[in-house]
């Protein structure tokens, strides 16, 4: 019997590798893909494609910064940005998420065509001065990171049904349901969703730079 289990294992893990190695195969071959739905299924469509034209993308959106300034779409216009959801007392994951989006920070902290946005998911408690000790705390570059707060409705609205953070969970659960996700959201120039990850793994953020070079040499 223990035979039979380690040799299921050993199957599951080379179909895993499998599947992983043909994804990266066809990201050389075709780029990143999209991401259209809470499903978090990667799609390659090309750019002659009928598919093309109605690819999910970020809508319009405007949030206040630890230091009191409007962020909205304009901001990110033609910058790629990665985007997760957190909240300044959150003892669990969050801590995780900020060093990490730390890593990118340093990596493109030198690069304008990168930005990086964390939402509040408790805003009644995160107002701008808490923001702003907390980015201060976290060493966050003002301009490049920007630690978001606003309407409640608004960002778990945009959470939930845009960026797809909550999984099938938050986008049929209930529109207040509180928000506690562990994914970074890749978006590119033109925002559309390129990528997911999980935000509390260090080694996750080499896939993202990785992938942030690749949709730097995109058009």
């Amino acid at each position: 019997m223990k035979k039979v289990v380690n040799s299921n294992w050993t199957l599951l893990i080379a179909l895993v590798i499998t599947i992983s190695s043909c994804n990266k195969a066809k990201e050389e071959d075709e780029g990143l893909p999209f991401f259209n739905s809470y499903e978090f299924t990667p799609e390659w469509i090309s750019p002659d494609s009928p598919e093309y034209t109605n690819i999910h993308t970020i809508p319009d959106f405007s949030f206040t910064n630890q230091n009191g300034e409007t962020i909205t779409k304009e901001t990110v216009d033609g910058k790629i940005y990665v985007a997760n959801f957190f909240f300044t007392s959150c003892g669990s994951i969050c801590p995780k998420m900020t060093d990490n989006m730390e890593i990118l920070q340093n990596k493109f902290k030198n690069d304008d065509a990168v930005l990086l946005l964390s939402h509040t998911v408790a805003p009644e408690i995160d107002k701008v001065p808490i923001l702003k000790e907390y980015a201060k705390e976290k060493g966050c570059i003002s301009g490049k990171w920007h630690l978001l707060t606003g309407d409640k409705d608004a960002l778990y609205s945009i959470a939930k049904k845009q960026y797809f953070a909550g999984d099938s969970i938050g986008y049929f659960g209930k529109a207040n349901d509180f928000l506690h996700t562990e994914n970074f959201i890749l978006v590119d120039k033109k925002e559309r969703i390129r990528g997911i990850y999980n935000g509390t793994l260090a080694i996750e953020m080499d896939r993202i730079i990785e992938d942030i070079i690749t949709l730097k040499k995109e058009d």
